[in-house]
């Protein structure tokens, strides 16, 4: 879905512009659910047993309502609701309207930010898994034995502070490589026109703590952190797209300053029939002293044919925001490899097999996974 920065001066004057007009929103609901069950082996803490079968979810339920005036002008608004949260914790993890026309679209609203929407992602064995998001983590890392004992609360998690991502929201959990320190945090994102396969966007977040929640109405407009590293953040990417010859080709760039941290990355993505080859690096440099950066390389592969689709990817990255927690740089490798079979639309049945290890020092960690999944997107 695309999206980029406006003022609100120009919003309110294409609003202006546009010609009184009966129209409905044609409202739809749509989401997925993303179901597993597999096996795990990893090493754990003392007096400590993780099992070694067990089951995981994650379902999401989209409601979007749309219309389109007859100047051409399109207006919606888009709700995504984790529903995974047991019956009382389900979570709005994004709620958000736009605006869009021949110049381009406007959100508004709890979303992701230009970086994150124009960014390229690398082939994967199952997305769920080593894709740009996890969503899908079988390894329990406050079990897992790691410089003796287990492992800090989050001292694993490669997201630098989740600064707008609404409690039992999953977008920035688990290893992985989306440029989204900005999270769902209330923003203000524009993306241009697609102009022969180039697309630029931005973004803009006045406060990276602030979900629009209840409580936020309540108290009126956020308090100024100005000075505390972590308020307002500003978003640009871009991505263009094309062929040459017979190979297709994705390639973009995003960068986000939050204050005292910085995030970029880089990708490349090229189809040649049936096989795709993809390569990303992100870097984020957190200003907080010497030990303060996370470097994450991805490289994947895939190979389609009929329903099938098999993929492997690696994963490495180097963390020293950890050195509290672990006394050393947090340096993780994970090897993953699968298979996807599409049996209709809708429907997709996946295999995969991932090993995971990380290195603190002397000290060292890995865990083996096998897991099965359905998933069902409506």
């Amino acid at each position: 879905m695309n999206k980029l920065l406006l003022g609100s001066a120009a919003i309110a004057g294409l609003l202006l512009a546009s010609a009184p007009a009966q129209a409905q929103l044609e409202l739809t609901i749509g989401g997925h659910s993303k179901n597993y069950i597999g096996y795990l082996d990893q090493d754990e803490a003392p007096a400590t047993s993780v099992k070694e079968f067990d089951t995981q979810r994650e379902t999401e339920l989209h409601f979007n309502g749309e219309s389109t005036l007859d100047n051409g002008l399109t207006f919606g608004f888009q709700v995504e609701l984790e529903v995974d949260g047991g019956d009382d914790n389900n979570t709005v993890e994004e709620s958000y309207i736009y605006l869009s026309g021949t110049w381009g679209r406007v959100n508004l609203g709890s979303e992701d930010g230009a970086a994150y929407l124009l960014q390229v992602a690398a082939p994967s064995a199952d997305s769920n898994i080593d894709g740009i998001r996890q969503y899908i983590n079988p390894v329990n890392f406050a079990a897992l034995d790691l410089a003796g004992a287990a492992v800090a609360a989050g001292a694993l998690g490669t997201s630098v502070g989740a600064f707008g991502q609404p409690a039992g929201a999953t977008n920035i959990d688990g290893f992985d490589y989306d440029q989204d320190i900005t999270g769902v945090a209330e923003k203000i994102t524009y993306l241009t026109p697609n102009y022969n396969g180039l697309q630029l966007g931005g973004s803009f977040t006045p406060s990276l703590g602030d979900d629009n929640s209840a409580a936020n109405l309540l108290n009126g407009f956020n308090v100024d952190r100005a000075g505390s590293g972590t308020d307002e953040a500003w978003e640009v990417a871009g991505r263009y797209e094309g062929v040459i010859s017979n190979f297709g080709y994705a390639l973009g760039a995003g960068y986000t300053d939050a204050d005292s941290i910085e995030q970029w990355n880089v990708g490349l993505d090229v189809d040649a029939g049936p096989f795709g080859v993809g390569v990303i690096y992100t870097e984020t440099d957190i200003d907080a002293g010497a030990n303060s950066d996370i470097e994450t390389f991805v490289a994947g592969v895939d190979y389609t044919t009929g329903p099938f689709k098999f993929g492997a990817s690696y994963f490495t990255e180097d963390n020293d925001t950890t050195t509290a927690d672990l006394g050393d740089t947090l340096e993780t490798d994970r090897y993953t490899g699968g298979v996807i079979y599409t049996a209709g639309p809708g429907l997709s049945f996946r295999g995969s097999v991932s090993y995971i290890d990380h290195e603190a020092g002397a000290n060292d960690a890995d865990a083996t996974s096998v897991l099965g999944g359905i998933q069902i997107n409506f």
